[in-house]
C-alpha cells in the first residue's frame, strides 16, 4: 500500500514538507505502516488548498515530537514536485478508488475527516503520480529537457518509450530515474525564470525548445537539498559553473557576490552589474528560498 498525507497552509503544524511532516497521535499506527514506501501529499481546499494531489516523497522514520507530547514527525526523502498539481476529481471521477463508494458525492469531504493520513492502493498511487509527471513525459518536451535519444540511456528511453498504462506499472522506476528527475527540475525552474540566465538576463532557446539556461541547485542535492523550484536558479552553463563551485552567490536581497580573486578576470565582465539585483520569476512564490541562499553563501564565504 502507498499513502496519503493531506497538507493545509497555515495549518499549525510544523510541517516541512519535504523534509517532515508533522501529526497527532491517532494517526501514528498508519503512518509507521507506510515507512518505507512512498506517499502523495495533497491540499484539501481548506485554508485556501488547490484541493489537488501536489507531490510525492518517501517515509524514512517516524519520531515523537518531543517538544509537543501526542504528536510525531513521519521524516521524509526523494520529495518531488508535480509537473502541475493534479485535480482531487477528473473528468467526474475521484483519483481513490476508496472515494468511489462514498453515494452522495456532496459528503466526500466529510468521509475523509479524520483520515489525513489514508492509504490507497498502488494502482491509484500509480496513476496520480504518472498524471502529476505528465508534462515531463511528453514527447514532443524531450529535446528541451534532454530526454531525446541523445541525451538518455538504453533504460531511461525504455521508460519514456512505455505506454502510459505500463508507466504507471512501473512508476517507481521512474520516481527514482536520475534523468527524468532532472528533466522534471529543469523544466520547472527554466519555465520559472522564462528560459532567462538569472544573472546575465540572456534568454537563449535552441531548436526544440530547448534553453540555453540550466537549472542549477542553490542547496545541492548531493548536500540534502530538495528538489524545488526554490531550491532553483536558471543559469548559463559558465556561471553554473562558478555557482556550482561558490565562486559567486547571493545577497538576501538577491544581488550577486563575486569572489574576485578566485573567478578568473576574463570572466568578470559577466557581473558588470554586481550590485544590481538578478533576474527573478514574475511569481514571487517562486523565487530562492532566504534559507537556502544562506546555506548556498555560507559555502561562498568559505571557498
Amino acid at each position: 500500500m502507498k499513502g496519503i498525507f493531506d497538507t493545509k497552509r497555515d495549518s499549525g503544524y510544523k510541517d516541512e514538507i519535504a523534509f517532515q511532516y508533522h501529526f497527532p497521535k491517532q494517526y501514528r499506527t498508519i503512518a509507521e505502516t507506510l515507512v518505507g514506501d512512498w506517499i502523495i501529499y495533497r491540499e484539501p481546499q481548506r485554508n485556501g488548498g488547490r484541493r489537488a494531489y501536489v507531490a510525492t516523497a518517501k517515509v524514512v522514520a517516524i519520531e515523537d515530537d518531543l517538544a509537543q507530547p501526542g504528536h510525531a514527525y513521519a521524516l521524509m526523502a526523494e520529495y518531488r514536485e508535480f509537473d502541475e498539481p493534479v485535480p482531487f476529481v477528473r473528468d467526474g471521477r475521484y483519483w481513490e478508488t476508496s472515494l468511489l463508494s462514498v453515494p452522495d458525492p456532496t459528503r466526500v469531504g466529510a468521509s475523509l475527516q479524520g483520515k489525513s493520513i489514508r492509504t490507497i492502493p498502488h494502482s491509484d498511487f500509480a496513476a496520480i503520480v504518472r498524471a502529476g509527471l505528465s508534462e515531463t513525459m511528453l514527447p514532443e518536451n524531450a529535446i528541451r529537457l534532454e530526454l531525446d535519444p541523445e541525451h538518455v540511456d538504453d533504460h531511461t528511453k525504455e521508460l519514456l518509450d512505455l505506454p502510459v498504462e505500463d508507466q504507471e506499472r512501473r512508476i517507481e522506476q521512474i520516481l527514482t530515474n536520475r534523468k527524468i528527475r532532472e528533466a522534471s527540475f529543469r523544466r520547472k525552474v527554466c519555465d520559472a525564470y522564462d528560459s532567462r540566465c538569472a544573472i546575465t538576463g540572456l534568454r537563449i532557446v535552441n531548436g526544440g525548445g530547448k534553453s540555453e539556461a540550466q537549472a542549477a541547485h542553490i542547496w545541492s542535492v548531493a548536500d540534502g537539498g530538495p528538489d524545488v523550484v526554490r531550491n532553483g536558479i536558471a543559469l548559463s552553463a559558465t556561471v553554473h559553473w562558478l555557482f556550482d563551485r561558490h565562486l559567486i552567490s547571493l545577497t538576501d536581497d538577491y544581488r550577486i557576490l563575486v569572489s574576485h580573486n578566485k573567478v578568473p578576470s576574463e570572466l568578470r565582465t559577466l557581473f558588470a552589474k554586481q550590485m544590481a539585483r538578478i533576474h527573478l520569476p514574475a511569481d514571487a512564490r517562486l523565487w530562492p528560498h532566504p534559507a537556502y541562499v544562506a546555506r548556498h553563501r555560507e559555502r561562498f564565504s568559505s571557498v
